[in-house]
């Protein structure tokens, strides 16, 4: 299915002058049109105040049997939704909005969306993200005092557990000194930024059930740890995100045993209590977690909006960490009647703006985000729904046995054209803003890994490929760039086998490196907007567009025909470097035909 001949707009550059307008600001908005399509008129639809309003626009330019039109909008609202109308010379219309062209009437909820928020920071933008689960990535050898729940296990020679009571508890000894010892490997592999999951003391390795929100865990090297941790990267130009609990701490936390000394204690309000076993409130129904309650405003002050917060302490020297990552954000300050949910995302993002103005908010979302998400509160989310679970569905093979993400069913095999449409249908219901400084991810510590998802090592380096070209800000969980395996989110978590590098998928390791070098040389790559230009079910193509570069990406799950496109419409001047692969492509008749073999990954800048 060709798509480079439908009418196209999206929130860069190309086609919004202001990137980061402010209220009362006037921006001009472009619309890349067909000339084959006969439209005589075009007009943008926008809300303001709640009302209908139509601007007509003009045309700026024409080249390739296009033309742009262009109309300028001002900004009364903090958010502005917008569409455009096509207005055919024969009679009729359609309608270009956030998730494509429609022949029908379609509702205001997939608009584009255009805001007048503070921006999120500037090296968003550019960043790479890896992501480390302490305990099992480098550990210094140093030995600690265990606690009574930790389970010791042998770095290379101890199973990890999938299941069961000791799957929290093995501990293999990866420190924060290990981790600093190893950041040569991070900076060769190219991130600019490493995620790290919780690191305050806790009762089990994954620390999601905190003790105290107030020091690293000593098994892990304590504060001083961490702020050495935060010198050495920041010295390489790599930042470094904390991962917070919002939604609960542990049955273990200070705040929760001052909560249990009797109903006057100032922490009891921090809580929900009921009558029913286990007494309280707490997550998936594990009493290890009880739930906060926002009603408390002690616990806003002392959590996220205090001047000494949890929020905002450790954005501050010595740690200086440089963002969020909010463990199941989606949940956070919601029970029953109460949602404080979006409350709590502003007043971080606003805490965070005075102890760290370029400090970056990133929400835990494992399904649909797009009511959520406006820019005020969190800057992105990690994108499993309209990234990960389309990706898996395309890329895994038709008998995989693996669980879907959650879902009681497999992993479904489906075509190139439904993973298109399910990313746009997410892309196009968020302001672009947000949708490009989301995580895009193959896996993460809570998945399986990638490559076992796949099933086949050429096909993960496809997904690698689709990470590193896609808006939004691709993350590696560490050990994907090796092909570490692992069928469940426990069963991934292995440490990494520094010492058995022959065990090492190196093919994947070089084009990791070569993907993650590209992004961070092309501004389309990092910036431009997105442009699907063939769907079909084994062949996926489309173009990264930015002033001055555009970016042809081709990527195929399986052996096909050819693929022949419009030459003009995708940039075609006679010339393109390949920039990853090796396959040329060719144009005859202005039409460009790009290889049809499988499985492959192409990428080229068209001059």
């Amino acid at each position: 299915m060709t798509l480079v001949n439908a009418a196209h707009h999206d929130g860069s550059a190309l086609y919004v002058d202001n990137q980061a307008p402010g209220l009362g600001d006037t921006v001009g908005l472009r619309a890349r049109v067909p000339v084959a399509a006969g439209v005589s008129n075009v007009y943008v639809r926008f809300l303001r105040d709640g009302e209908p309003h139509f601007v007509e626009a003009k045309v700026e330019a024409g080249t390739n049997g296009e033309c742009w039109w262009r109309a300028e909008v001002d900004l009364r609202n903090p958010v502005t939704n917008y569409r455009f109308l096509l207005r055919r010379e024969h009679g009729g219309y359609s309608w270009l909005n956030g998730t494509g062209g429609h022949e029908h009437e379609v509702t205001d909820d997939e608009d584009f969306r255009i805001t007048t928020f503070a921006p999120p920071p500037a090296w968003a933008q550019e960043a790479v993200v890896y992501e480390i689960f302490p305990d099992r990535f480098a550990a210094s050898g140093v030995r600690r005092d265990l606690p009574g729940w930790a389970v010791p296990c042998n770095w290379y020679d101890s199973k990890v557990a999938e299941h069961g009571p000791l799957a929290p508890t093995q501990v293999f000894g990866g420190d924060l000194p290990g981790m600093e010892a190893h950041l040569d490997h991070v900076q060769d592999l190219g991130p600019n930024v490493i995620y790290l999951t919780p690191f305050f003391r806790a009762t089990s390795v994954h620390r999601y059930d905190a003790e105290t929100f107030g020091s690293v865990d000593p098994l892990l090297g304590g504060d001083q740890a961490l702020a050495s941790l935060a010198a050495s990267a920041h010295k390489r130009g790599i930042r470094l995100l904390g991962d917070l609990t919002t939604n609960h701490s542990g049955s273990n936390h200070e705040w929760f045993k001052a909560a249990q000394a009797g109903p006057s204690a100032p922490e009891r309000g921090f809580y929900y209590w009921e009558d029913g076993a286990p007494g309280y409130a707490c997550w998936y129904d594990h009493p290890s977690l009880p739930k906060f309650n926002y009603a408390s405003s002690l616990l806003w002050e002392r959590l996220i909006s205090g001047p000494g917060s949890v929020t905002a302490r450790w954005l501050q020297p010595p740690y200086s960490l440089d963002g969020w990552r909010v463990d199941v954000a989606n949940m956070t300050g919601r029970y029953g009647v109460d949602d404080f949910n979006s409350e709590i995302a502003r007043a971080m993002r606003s805490a965070m703006a005075v102890a760290s103005p370029e400090a970056l908010l990133i929400a835990e979302y494992g399904h649909d985000f797009t009511d959520e998400v406006r820019g005020d509160g969190w800057h992105g989310v990690m994108n499993y729904a309209g990234f990960t679970k389309p990706a898996w569905a395309w890329l895994a093979p038709a008998d995989s046995s693996i669980m879907f993400l959650g879902q009681p069913v497999e992993i479904p095999r489906t075509s190139g054209k439904l993973m298109a449409r399910n990313m746009a249908e997410f892309m196009g219901r968020v302001p672009w803003r947000v949708a490009t400084h989301h995580f895009s991810l193959l896996s993460s510590h809570d998945t399986p890994r990638i490559r076992t998802v796949t099933g086949d090592a050429s096909a993960m380096r496809v997904g690698a490929a689709l990470l590193f070209t896609f808006p939004g800000i691709p993350m590696v969980f560490s050990g994907d760039e090796i092909a570490l395996q692992g069928v469940t989110g426990e069963g991934s978590r292995k440490p990494f086998p520094w010492d058995r590098t022959d065990t090492w998928d190196h093919e994947t390791l070089r084009a990791y490196k070569e993907l993650i070098a590209l992004r961070k040389s092309s501004t389309a790559l990092r910036s431009g907007g997105f442009r699907w230009v063939y769907a079909g079910d084994d062949a996926l193509a489309y173009l990264r567009e930015a002033p001055g570069e555009r970016v042809l990406v081709l990527l195929a799950r399986a052996p096909g025909g050819p693929i022949t496109l419009d030459a003009s419409q995708v940039g075609w001047s006679g010339e393109a470097e390949n920039c990853f692969g090796d396959a040329v492509i060719s144009a005859k008749n202005a039409r460009v035909t790009l290889p049809g073999d499988g499985p492959t990954a192409q990428i080229w800048r068209l001059g």
